[in-house]
């Protein structure tokens, strides 16, 4: 019936198992003191909130088991202290598909060697059952296309080299500007 992470785990414990309690929020640097911890398992704790920082310190955690709680998003930083995390749990929480879902997505798609499950839309209901995969595809389908940023990935494929190089040398003249050098590859 714990209602939050206890502040007395010794400081050299390697797994820690919080799950079936009451802890509905994460606060900041929850587990500072207990950075050598390899496994933490907070599953069916109804939690509904990790600050940022709560996972500030964790750098060897390997293993975070966050599914049956009450998570709809990430902010973003949640996960950034979390360099050698290998599995991720996340099943069975009410993810909203949103803007807000984007970093959690982002993160894991950048940390391919995470392993992690359970990421699909509970809400809103026409994302339902969707995998936050393909929100997150969709929502830049959507898109208007002459809302979406340039880069080289966003030009039609049949536009000419001419229209490239007009655009390259017209950002290369506004880098100019600006004493910055940068190198366009493509």
């Amino acid at each position: 019936d714990l209602k939050k992470v206890p502040g007395s785990i010794p400081p050299d414990i390697v797994k820690l198992d919080l799950s079936n309690n009451k802890i509905r929020q994460l606060r900041a640097k929850e587990f500072e003191d207990v950075s050598e911890l390899k496994t933490l398992n907070l599953n069916s704790n109804g939690i509904a909130y990790i600050d940022p920082a709560a996972f500030s310190g964790l750098n060897n955690l390997e293993e975070l088991d966050l599914s049956n709680n009450s998570l709809q998003n990430f902010e973003y930083g949640v996960l950034e202290d979390l360099y050698f995390l290998k599995i991720l749990w996340l099943r069975e929480n009410p993810w909203r598909c949103d803007y807000n879902i984007h970093y959690l997505f982002y993160w894991l798609k950048h940390h391919y060697d995470v392993h992690y499950n359970g990421l699909e839309c509970k809400m809103p209901e026409e994302y339902k059952g969707w995998s936050v995969g393909k929100y997150v595809r969709s929502y830049y389908e959507e898109c208007p296309k002459d809302k979406l940023p340039i880069y080289p990935e966003t030009f039609d494929l049949d536009k000419d080299d001419e229209e490239w190089e007009r655009h390259k040398e017209q950002s290369v003249q506004t880098v100019k500007k600006h004493g910055v050098i940068v190198t366009v590859i493509g």
